[in-house]
């Protein structure tokens, strides 16, 4: 997944028997998402790069937030962005009168330090400040960024990851990765950890932040529990008794059960995230691109997404639908059993020669990743491909697709992706630009003329978008030739929650966030 995905009560209720739940979520102002993996991978807001983003994005917020609705950024801890002609001098003003959880003012200098320490460490998604050459601060409510070169920073400051705005104080330099270790929070946003049970059900609950800026008039959900279960049955049953408000994930079966509940909502909305199978280019068998071809050509991929019954749609690239550089006349592999059996052949695989066998690995708890790798294991054996399908909690899948010997990584890797920001560039960098060492290029994929096409993407996307969207198309059509990875759908988010959960509004910028705080629960 990347990073993990991943990817809420009840008012005029009917108190039948397996409602009666639905009632306390309503008047306890208890927001429960309902989840299937561990939220919390990671505390640090600098480092942060997985499933914490359903938490985090609760506690921490950003200098602008992108509106998927009208397609544009909107103002969060900045009030106004300005940009020089030449898109290398952006000028934010602050919000005034902002503390962060600790107590202290948010200012210019603090959201300075914050954004500071996240390029000093440089890990997680801390890549998207690389065009920062400094900051400065002319006074408190002023941040000025001066850029190396030109690139999109009203976007980047808007970024899922890294780009949180938080008190570098909270404690001393040195302590502080263990302070947040210890489930601490130190942002500004509407909520803050309450407790944290590392490994439990109920693993993490926010409570409102009393002093946020953005106050507490009207309705607003003043607890927010993140509740993990990993079973889909499991999930339905619970939100069917009003105990979670909100499912992440159903399988289309589930859902289809509560398209005729009163007390539940069920919506579809398209996506910035895809599904990937990321294919091992250093070593075994698919480290030969015409055995990876074969593979491409051997999947069925109308097949994979009728089977997730509205949930996905074919891919056309690395990029799904509503992003620069995405286009409907890139088309990915046939379903082509004849040409994957003539390049296995030419390789002495295939019906007939060797049994080819591989390992994949998905991720536990993921209805859909496990239907996929069922089908992708269906496809594949009438090839004489053994695909030995393996599910394993994130950290482990991710671990074992990191590890430094080889032999212990998987052939295929199925993992979600989506943007670090409202822009393809995150796809390019992390999963294809060459690393020394493997953190999200899980196919470990190289290739200078890719990585150089990669570099110029962002000083194009600020400066001459018609030129980044025609580089981008370039790169999947390059891509798609290489075979690193196989795009196998553009997921479509299917949420199911209580029907009394008011306010929800999809955004896929920020792949399956729940913001709590816009949600008017029932009275």
């Amino acid at each position: 997944m990347h990073r993990l995905v991943l990817v809420a009560a009840a008012a005029a209720v009917v108190l039948t028997p397996f409602a009666l739940g639905a009632t306390s979520a309503a008047t306890t102002g208890t927001f429960t998402y309902g989840t299937y993996t561990d939220v919390m991978v990671g505390w640090d807001p600098s480092t942060s790069y997985s499933n914490e983003i359903l938490a985090m994005q609760n506690m921490y917020e950003t200098l602008t937030r992108y509106d998927s609705r009208a397609k544009k950024i909107k103002p969060l801890l900045a009030t106004s962005v300005a940009k020089s002609k030449d898109g290398k001098t952006w000028t934010f003003t602050l919000r005034k009168g902002v503390t962060f959880h600790t107590g202290r003012p948010m200012t210019a200098q603090a959201a300075k330090a914050a954004i500071a320490r996240t390029m000093k460490l440089h890990q997680g998604a801390a890549y998207i400040w690389d065009a920062v050459k400094s900051i400065a601060t002319p006074n408190p409510s002023t941040l000025v960024f001066h850029l190396k070169y030109p690139a999109p920073l009203d976007l980047i400051s808007s970024a899922d990851y890294a780009a949180y705005i938080y008190d570098t104080k909270a404690a001393p330099a040195k302590q502080l990765p263990k302070w947040f270790s210890a489930a601490h929070d130190a942002g500004t946003g509407p909520y803050t950890i309450d407790k944290y049970a590392k490994g439990q059900e109920v693993e993490v609950r926010l409570k409102s932040y009393p002093k946020y800026w953005g106050g507490w008039n009207g309705g607003h959900y003043t607890r927010v529990v993140y509740r993990v279960i990993p079973q889909a049955t499991t999930s339905a049953q619970l939100l069917r008794a009003g105990e979670i408000s909100f499912a992440e994930r159903l399988t289309p079966q589930l859902r289809d059960s509560f398209k005729s509940d009163k007390n539940v909502t069920v919506t579809s909305q398209t996506s910035f995230q895809n599904l990937l199978a990321m294919m091992n280019t250093a070593s075994g068998p698919l480290a030969d691109k015409t055995v990876r071809r074969a593979i491409a050509y051997g999947l069925d991929y109308q097949g994979i997404v009728a089977s997730l019954h509205g949930g996905g749609t074919l891919s056309h690239g690395v990029i799904p639908p509503g992003l620069l550089g995405h286009s409907d006349s890139i088309t990915g592999y046939p379903h082509d059993p004849k040409k994957a059996t003539a390049l296995l052949k030419s390789k002495g695989f295939g019906p007939g020669g060797k049994k080819l066998n591989l390992t994949l690995t998905y991720t536990q708890g993921d209805t859909d990743q496990q239907l996929v790798a069922t089908l992708i294991k269906s496809n594949l054996a009438g090839l004489n491909i053994n695909v030995d399908a393996r599910p394993l909690a994130w950290p482990t899948q991710w671990d074992k697709a990191k590890s430094a010997d080889k032999s212990k990584r998987q052939d295929i890797l199925v993992f979600y992706w989506w943007p670090d920001y409202a822009d393809p560039y995150s796809w390019f960098i992390n999963l294809y630009h060459t690393e020394k060492t493997p953190y999200f290029n899980l196919s470990y994929f190289s290739n200078p003329r890719i990585d150089k096409m990669i570099d110029k993407a962002p000083s194009l996307t600020a400066t001459n978008r018609a030129k980044a969207d025609a580089l981008y198309q370039t790169l999947q059509k390059q891509l798609l030739q290489d075979a690193p990875s196989v795009p196998l759908y553009d997921q479509a988010y299917q949420r199911t929650m209580l029907k009394s959960v008011g306010g929800f509004v999809e955004n896929p910028a920020y792949p399956n966030v729940v913001f709590a705080y816009d949600l008017h629960p029932a009275a």
